[in-house]
């Protein structure tokens, strides 16, 4: 009797899965640029401070007016406490993104106590996490990316992942993150293990 085996596919054959890629600078400026031709007012303060600030989606949504501004003027740092973690994590909010984001209140008129990203549902008093990753998913394919490959995490990993490209300091990008642990930061940015020896037998050196 001749039996015929099957072998069974791996569920993620095909898929993409893991961390989600960090942006590139040309892919920062490429959607930035779409943004303002389109007058995207809200669009555009949301991807600058969601670059800037390096929080996760439940933290971003959550802001309101008082957390990053006094009165119309969006102040240039700002200090948030994670949902996560509990923890104060503190940070800079550039020139073009405070310009961008005082354009979005006077914009949309909106007060110190208001959410900064009102939802436009009744149902939600500001922007949803999974209207946030649709808005992302957006952006993305406005310039024609996979958006397999990038999602709201995205945008948390971009500006740490340029700052850890250009310093290679692990510990300020784990205070830029707010990460409790190094290691967290290690496997956050896909560091191989290999570079961070040697980055430790070089700072004992």
């Amino acid at each position: 009797m001749n039996t015929t085996t099957f072998s069974r596919e791996p569920w993620n054959k095909g898929k993409l899965v893991g961390q989600k890629a960090p942006l590139r600078l040309q892919d920062i400026w490429s959607i930035r640029v779409r943004l303002q031709i389109s007058e995207k007012t809200r669009d555009l303060a949301l991807f600058n401070l969601a670059i800037d600030s390096k929080l996760r989606a439940c933290d971003l949504t959550k802001l309101r007016v008082r957390d990053i501004a006094h009165g119309a003027h969006v102040l240039p740092r700002a200090i948030v406490t994670q949902q996560k973690t509990h923890r104060p994590v503190q940070f800079e909010i550039t020139g073009q993104t405070r310009t961008a984001l005082e354009a979005w209140l006077h914009h949309a008129q909106l007060r110190s106590n208001d959410f900064l990203f009102p939802s436009r549902l009744h149902s939600s008093e500001h922007l949803s996490t999974r209207q946030y990753s649709r808005i992302v998913k957006a952006w993305i394919t406005s310039i024609a990316l996979d958006p397999a490959m990038y999602g709201t995490h995205t945008l948390r990993r971009t500006k740490a992942t340029l700052i850890y490209r250009r310093t290679k300091n692990l510990r300020a990008v784990q205070l830029l993150l707010g990460h409790t642990k190094l290691e967290s930061t290690v496997r956050y940015l896909g560091i191989a293990i290999d570079d961070v020896i040697e980055m430790a037998e070089q700072t004992e050196a």
